[in-house]
């Protein structure tokens, strides 16, 4: 009986076709465009990482920048060189800008510093024809006491077109509309201790010594008004029970100084 021979076929490898199958590969098409995505990527990750320290070395807005030493941006006082001397002009405020208030003057010591003005009391929102007062410039030392000049409209105070402070009326009458913007809260006549009119020039002032215990500005507080134009200007000096001791003639000589 014959034996059985098994054929082994030898395996056939199979052989893809380039024009009908083509190879499917795992790399991306465009190996050269996937790289430049990743690269932007990383560079606006790492830009996005960076722009809390680029913030840090913005420069200080200019109003904060104001609060430095007066003696390092203002001239000396011609008539005490121990003071140096302000007189504002329509750079420093919305008023004086619009023509509101008329440039004014005082002398300070070099030692104090110019503070920020809120905008709501600067009466930048106001301007030119605002109904009630408005802060115009701020200085203090913490060690003396602080300074502000505030604006009131006409107005307020009269119906008659650039009447001078005499036409508004007596220094009580005009301290009792104005006193809660000496004391940044309320006003009392007993908190007046004394009054004085004083004539400069052709321009008379209203001068005031008032003794604040509840004031928001301070225990004592002096101050010094008049009217020009159609606004009345009050220069207002301000110190506690602790500053005011060894500041009272620095204070006294400041008030002195104010002119419009």
């Amino acid at each position: 009986m014959a034996a059985a021979s098994a054929v082994v076929k030898p395996y056939s490898y199979p052989i893809c076709s380039t024009s009908n199958s083509p190879l499917k590969s795992t790399a991306p098409p465009f190996p050269h465009k996937h790289n430049q995505l990743s690269l932007r990527r990383e560079i606006i990750l790492k830009g996005l990482s960076l722009l809390p320290l680029l913030e840090l070395k913005q420069p200080r807005p200019s109003s904060a920048a104001k609060e430095i030493e007066v003696g390092s941006f203002l001239p000396p006082s011609p008539s005490d060189p121990s003071f140096v001397f302000f007189k504002a002009s329509p750079k420093d405020t919305p008023a004086l800008r619009a023509g509101n208030v008329q440039p004014y003057q005082f002398i300070i010591p070099p030692t104090w510093k110019q503070t920020r003005v809120a905008n709501i009391l600067s009466g930048n929102y106001c301007q030119p024809k605002c109904a009630e007062p408005w802060v115009e410039v701020k200085f203090e030392d913490e060690k003396q006491g602080k300074i502000q000049v505030v604006a009131s409209p006409l107005i307020r105070l009269t119906n008659k077109p650039n009447a001078s402070i005499e036409e508004i009326g007596s220094p009580e009458k005009l301290i009792a509309s104005l006193g809660p913007f000496v004391t940044g809260n309320t006003y009392d006549p007993d908190e007046l201790l004394e009054t004085q009119v004083e004539k400069l020039g052709d321009q008379t002032y209203y001068k005031y010594v008032l003794e604040t215990p509840f004031a928001l500005t301070g225990s004592h507080n002096l101050a010094k008004a008049t009217a020009k134009g159609n606004t009345v200007v009050l220069f207002v000096v301000s110190a506690n029970d602790k500053q005011w001791p060894t500041s009272e003639k620095t204070l006294k000589a400041m008030l002195d100084s104010f002119q419009v």
